[in-house]
């Protein structure tokens, strides 16, 4: 007989040649690095000036970055961080260089959809990564067990507790004792506080906000990881609620995220696991804006539909059935977006079906679709399969202009991605704030 023994010795055979995929996937010191950027792509697609007025300001400056020079003295190569502050520092016509940061706490994008292989992942790591070379401060945060974003950002080793997991037990500890006290008499309180709650969960609600946060291989995008043993948050966190019946577990990680200093970042980006629970939910309520990926065939519409259905229905529920618990933890109900956008991914324009696809969406969905889908090419295919984004890829490693045309793909998704964040900022100060 095949129990739960024989599945979990399965399980760790299978997660010790992961891992071993995983180191092999990066350099040999099995730590995943960022690759230098050449003139050539800082001027083109970064700054968008010409190379030699770049070149000319360099020379005008010996005080700014000059970047590593080939041995042939052809080419330079500037880390991001040199980039950056060339940003900081260089103007071209009086123009600055940085993006644009409306004032307030950063963006949150919520990437999320049912259908494993429509590129929520993808989408969310060339996201992040096209933001981070257009200057922004970007945390990632991955509720997805699969764990696809954390390896692709170079984290290998993640314990459980520094996963969207550990933000939850930290969460119920403090409600536990946020709502104990709200009562004169804290024994009239009908549910436990945090030295109540079980060991590990009281453990974990020491952790400070700062402490679930990690680097990454970019220096301008942090993470929060997850890993395949936060699979059980689902169930985890359905025991938590029995224990306490008054905790807002929906409302965690946005409550997280207010804890985190204003500037620390610009835009926080989820990728979401395929299916509706306790981590979506988190990630729907505290996303600011809901990013919806698609494949072009019927069994990503027909998922995309069920998907829309189904968060519809559970954030009603949660409208009609958690008004007095939401209210006593300051959150507003119905929970809405400042915009919702669905993305068409792995499109093949030379592909009738593809297109007749995309059509269909514009024709459902309207304005709500984005104009620019993501092209499958052979460098997106790369960058699933080496965990590598098109941003990572070293242009010389390919045709360059294969190598073009996959970051144009991205870049044009991106400007639409920032067009549709500068709005909805703008429309959320208006609003006053979080």
């Amino acid at each position: 007989m095949r129990d739960y023994s024989y599945l979990q010795q399965m399980n760790e055979r299978s997660l010790a040649q992961q891992a071993a995929v995983r180191r092999s996937t990066f350099s040999p010191a099995e730590v995943k690095t960022l690759r230098p950027f050449s003139i050539w792509e800082i001027s083109t697609f970064m700054f968008d000036v010409p190379a030699d007025t770049l070149r000319k300001k360099l020379a005008e400056d010996p005080t700014l970055p000059q970047g590593e020079v080939e041995e042939d003295g052809r080419q330079r190569w500037f880390t991001l961080s040199e980039i950056n502050e060339l940003r900081r520092r260089v103007r071209f016509r009086g123009k600055p260089l940085s993006p644009e940061r409306p004032k307030g706490p950063a963006l949150r994008v919520a990437v999320s959809n049912f259908k494993g292989g429509v590129g929520k992942t993808v989408v969310a790591q060339h996201l992040a990564n096209a933001a981070a070379l257009d200057g922004y401060r970007v945390l990632v945060i991955d509720f997805d067990p699969q764990a696809t974003l954390t390896h692709s950002m170079g984290l290998v080793e993640v314990k459980e507790w520094n996963t969207v997991w550990g933000i939850m037990c930290r969460d119920l500890c403090r409600e536990a004792d946020r709502i104990m006290e709200s009562y004169d008499d804290p024994a009239d309180c009908p549910y436990p506080a945090a030295d109540e709650l079980p060991k590990d969960v009281q453990e974990i609600g020491t952790m400070r906000a700062q402490d679930f946060i990690q680097k990454t291989s970019w220096p301008t995008i942090d993470i929060i990881p997850s890993c395949a043993n936060a699979a059980f948050v689902e169930f985890a966190s359905a025991q938590y609620r029995s224990l306490h019946k008054a905790w807002s577990f929906f409302g965690c990680v946005a409550r997280y995220l207010d804890e985190l200093p204003h500037d620390q970042y610009d835009v926080v980006i989820f990728d979401c696991p395929p299916a509706i629970g306790y981590q979506s939910l988190n990630a729907a309520f505290a996303a600011d804006v809901l990013y919806i990926p698609s494949g072009p065939g019927y069994w990503e519409y027909d998922s995309t539909t069920s998907f829309l259905g189904q968060l519809g229905d559970a954030l009603q529920e949660i409208s009609m059935g958690f008004e007095k618990i939401a209210a006593n933890a300051g959150i507003k109900l119905p929970k809405s977006f400042l915009d919702v956008r669905v993305l068409m991914t792995r499109y093949e324009t030379a592909n009738p079906l593809h297109a007749a696809m995309l059509e269909a969406f514009r024709n459902v969905f309207g304005a709500d679709v984005c104009q620019h889908p993501i092209e499958m090419t052979r460098a997106v295919e790369q960058s699933g399969r080496f965990q590598m984004s098109v941003y990572e890829q070293d242009y010389r490693e390919m045709t360059r202009e294969t190598w073009k045309r996959a970051r144009q793909s991205f870049d044009n998704a991106y400007q639409e991605f920032k067009g549709s964040m500068l709005k909805a900022w703008a429309a959320r100060n208006a609003e006053g704030g979080k």
